[in-house]
């Protein structure tokens, strides 16, 4: 129960259906990955080319974690008699669905199988949800007020300064975000989500719950948390990122308490990895199950032990930037943390919430992990924030499932805006760019980040391999005069911005009118500036520091 208090506060909509108890489900551990037909020297036949692009740019290398489950291994359970569910490379293992124990015993005796682990539920935990669920999962009276350009949005945009990427010109055009969840009824429906459709940003969806061909059942919640970052209706509501590109993955059972749920949340971040996603953002959390066997104490609470939090370890070493809720239960009591795993994984941005204020809302988690490490590591809006609803409309939701797909989307446009970043350069610079930064703790974490300042705080590698000249800024760092040339194209738009993310200079440079621009940057004071110079060919980011 505690883990829907923590996704579902003040859940804005949702849809009912008929749920379908899973009493037969086990995870089946594997030994090993040998003998497999797949290889560490033939990565094309298991990744992406976009994925592997993003390992090439952070120097990040192909391992055993990558490897597929040896189907073999795979075709032996299925031959036993089970139902095969979902596979997950990273933890060795699939889920699978079996009604006769015999079938259990058989697989039992497979020689490459570790332990066949029961994931039952309890039907009467299961129907006490269910009634739960119906009470809290009502719509929150909606804020009819807009505020220009963002509408209903504008607080938790400008809050964390994401409009200062936006006024750069970047809305998250060619980033791709994974949003993992309990169902997306009303995406695709929802106005909210029109520009989205039309263009072609929704680039598939994958349910590892039921196995269906549709993800827009069960639950709005994931619809809401989309809203956040997605939905692009100027003077209504505008997200974070609204021009970003989205897989929609449901991976939340809402009708059960399963710790398969966590086995479900791997195999989703795998696809998501090898489709080559950049931004992996869940609003879920778990701490008791159905079953008291599979609760997770405060000693799960490390960042490796719980499933979900080895395997979104692992999505972050594989160069994606992952955004965690920390939880809906507020201060802790006994010392121990209040998050709900895998907010407790050490190289992932956890997410607690504030209201539009800046105040920590009542109910957001706290650290500190088990092993002592801060968490949450930053704030954003989560209380009062606005959201999409199934039925087209918006309301005004609390929680921290809102909170973190406001930052996730800021996330995006920030690494848009220095596409040379690593995604752990991206994660410092948020946490860096937090009011509290230089005394973080375990409610606030590092505070409200400023996303126009991490924008120009980011290092720039200029040199990365596949990244186009467009222009030259010469001598850099300057102390004098300032000489500026065109390398491609017949023009480049030329935006520079200062350390606070304000744009200081925006100069259609068409390479004969270099005196004026020259004048331009001549003219700036002494600092550091981050300018952006777009053309039709691409885009080139550098860092121009001005010493007198």
């Amino acid at each position: 129960m505690r883990k829907l208090s923590f996704l579902l506060l003040f859940l804005v909509a949702a849809v009912f259906a008929q749920a379908q108890i899973a009493t037969n489900i086990y995870w089946v551990q594997f030994t090993d990955k040998n003998n497999s037909p797949y290889s560490i020297d033939n990565p094309e036949a298991y990744l992406s080319p976009r994925a592997l692009q993003r390992r090439a740019n952070q120097g990040i290398a192909i391992d055993e974690y990558d490897i597929p489950v040896n189907p073999q291994y795979l075709q032996a359970v299925a031959d036993c008699g089970a139902e095969l569910l979902n596979p997950s490379k990273w933890l060795n293992g699939v889920s699978v669905y079996v009604t006769n124990p015999s079938v259990i015993e058989a697989i039992n005796a497979l020689d490459f199988v570790e332990v066949v682990r029961n994931c039952e539920n309890n039907p009467e935990a299961q129907r006490i949800k269910e009634s739960w669920m119906e009470k809290e999962m009502r719509a929150v009276e909606s804020s009819k007020e807009t505020y220009g350009y963002y509408g209903g949005a504008a607080t938790q945009v400008m809050q964390i300064n994401a409009n200062a990427l936006h006024d750069s010109g970047f809305m998250g055009e060619g980033m791709i975000i994974a949003v993992l969840d309990g169902g997306f009824v009303g995406a695709d429906t929802h106005p909210a989500f029109d520009n989205m459709r039309e263009e072609g940003r929704l680039l598939g969806v994958r349910d590892f719950v039921y196995g269906s061909t549709s993800v827009y059942t069960q639950s709005s919640h994931g619809c809401s948390c989309l809203s956040t970052i997605g939905a692009f209706v100027p003077n209504t509501f505008v997200g974070t990122a609204p021009k970003a590109s989205f897989y929609l993955f449901h991976t939340e059972d809402g009708y059960s308490e399963n710790i398969v749920e966590e086995y479900n949340w791997v195999s989703g971040a795998e696809l998501a990895d090898s489709l080559g996603v950049d931004v992996c953002t869940t609003s879920l959390g778990y701490i008791d199950f159905d079953m008291a066997q599979w609760d997770h104490p405060f000693e799960h609470f490390d960042g490796h032990t719980a499933p979900m939090s080895i395997g979104a370890g692992i999505a972050a070493s594989r160069g994606m930037v992952c955004t965690t809720s920390a939880g809906n239960e507020g201060d802790s009591w006994n010392g121990e943390c209040t998050l709900g795993i895998p907010a407790d994984v050490e190289n992932t941005i956890t997410v607690g919430a504030v209201d539009g204020n800046g105040e920590r809302a009542y109910f957001s988690s706290v650290g500190p992990t088990y092993d002592g490490r801060i968490k949450p590591d930053v704030m954003a809006m989560g209380q009062g924030t606005y959201v999409a609803s199934s039925d087209g409309s918006y309301y005004n939701g609390s929680g921290t499932s809102f909170s973190n797909p406001v930052l996730a989307g800021a996330v995006a446009c920030l690494w848009q805006s220095n596409p040379t970043a690593t995604a752990q350069e991206i994660m410092d610079a948020v946490r860096a760019s937090g009011d509290r930064h230089e005394n973080p703790d375990n409610r606030y974490g590092h505070g409200i980040p400023d996303f126009g300042a991490a924008m120009t705080a980011l290092p720039v590698h200029e040199h990365q391999q596949d990244i186009e000249t467009l222009i030259s800024i010469y001598p850099n760092p300057s102390a004098g005069e300032v000489k500026v040339r065109l390398e491609t194209g017949s023009k480049a738009m030329v935006n520079v911005f200062d350390m606070t993310g304000r744009q200081v200079i925006s100069y259609s440079f068409n390479g004969l009118n270099h005196n004026t621009l020259e004048n331009k940057l001549n003219e700036l004071g002494v600092g550091v500036y981050v300018i952006s110079a777009q053309s039709d060919s691409g885009r080139q980011t550098l860092k121009f520091v001005k010493t007198n």
